[in-house]
């Protein structure tokens, strides 16, 4: 194991180091920008959107792109063979067997595919799969991930991801840990008319704001749904690249709520979005963590969320205290009601606020940065 302090030479790897990505890629990039300063990063990417200082960057080829399942196997070939020496730590966010450090991001493959089947339902799924190059690949992929190699260190990054993992590839359990996602708290002040000036945003009215990639495994329906019952003087504005958006705007313009709706896009800086808004709205269908969550928390916004049972940060969050959580996040009426709760009442906007940015102090990307920097030694044997 190397000395506390050491300076290590750490590659890492993640497909896409772009802050346009996702969650998983901007977890990968808060983490490098923290332990740049203390020790020598190199980042193996196909697409690299990002630039800090003391960072090593190396573009990896990508000759197919598609079928996706061989552009992945391309990839852990490539990186496998580009880091297989010279590294103290190679630490992979990517489905492959080279890592010492691995980060998992989303519900195991195998889990999605076999939990709770039984008997000869389970026998037809692995026909399945064996069936499929794609299926095939994947599910080895990600096993190779898991198998126990001396210093191995598994992380999930949330107690729900952990079960889901512990579930699929018990033989595991001992290499596991959890990491959350850390946040960066804004500083100074904000005007909010200045933002929604920037964004083109109305000036007057009450403003949700929904933040995501996937709009419809989001929750997008439903909080359309409900806006046609709230008042018209709020307004949504959206955020996000995805090619779900003119099925969105289609949705908007049947419930005659399309001009209360504000399809942003991509933003290169989602702050002045958070900035803007008045109330963040996340009622997902399934997320192991949700960023998006902690950073509205962390720029001061209330914040209604899916329970527990879809959403990973929702097992730390204290309902009525920390956020509003919901029960169904397809019932339309239950947001509704949420949403007409919160909007008519300051003191509660004010407390979930305050309660909000405390905790997001709580859970900053220093503190999960000096996690690995244990995970790291501790892989070192």
């Amino acid at each position: 194991m190397s000395e506390p302090g050491a300076r290590l030479r750490i590659a890492v790897l993640n497909r896409v180091f772009s802050g346009s990505g996702g969650g998983a890629e901007s977890y990968s990039i808060r983490l490098v920008e923290q332990l740049a300063a203390r020790h020598e990063i190199h980042v193996f990417a196909q697409v690299i959107g990002h630039q800090w200082p003391g960072v090593t960057y190396h573009l990896v080829s990508s000759p197919l792109r598609r079928p996706r399942w061989v552009n992945q196997l391309w990839y852990a070939v490539a990186t496998w063979w580009a880091t297989r020496r010279g590294f103290d730590v190679v630490h992979s966010h990517e489905n492959g067997w080279q890592g010492r450090v691995q980060t998992i991001h989303v519900k195991p493959v195998r889990h999605n595919l076999l939990a709770g089947l039984q008997g000869w339902r389970r026998a037809l799924r692995w026909l399945k799969i064996a069936s499929s190059p794609r299926l095939l690949t994947y599910i080895w992929l990600e096993g190779a991930r898991f198998r126990p190699r001396p210093g191995r260190q598994v992380v999930l990054t949330s107690s729900t991801l952990r079960a889901d993992a512990m579930a699929a590839y018990p033989h595991a359990i001992g290499a596991m840990s959890i990491v959350t996602p850390g946040v960066a708290m804004p500083e100074g002040s904000w005007d909010r008319a200045a933002a929604r000036r920037h964004l083109g945003l109305p000036a007057s009215g009450r403003l949700l704001l929904f933040v995501a990639n996937d709009f419809a495994r989001k929750g997008l329906t439903t909080l359309l749904a409900a806006l046609v019952m709230l008042p018209r003087d709020v307004q949504l504005a959206v955020v996000g690249h995805t090619r779900q958006a003119q099925r969105f705007r289609d949705l908007a313009a049947a419930a005659g709520v399309e001009k209360r709706v504000h399809f942003l896009g991509a933003l290169d800086g989602v702050e002045q979005a958070y900035r803007a808004a008045d109330v963040l709205v996340h009622p997902t269908l399934d997320d192991t963590f949700a960023m998006v969550v902690l950073e509205g928390l962390a720029h001061g916004l209330p914040v209604v969320v899916s329970g527990p049972a879809q959403c990973g940060i929702s097992t730390l969050l204290r309902d009525g205290k920390d956020a509003l959580l919901l029960t169904d996040p397809q019932d339309s009426k239950e947001l509704v009601g949420t949403l007409q709760r919160l909007l008519s009442d300051q003191a509660l906007q004010q407390r979930l606020s305050a309660n909000g940015r405390a905790f997001a102090r709580a859970h900053s990307w220093e503190h999960a940065a000096a996690q690995y920097e244990r995970l790291y030694r501790k892989s070192l044997v």
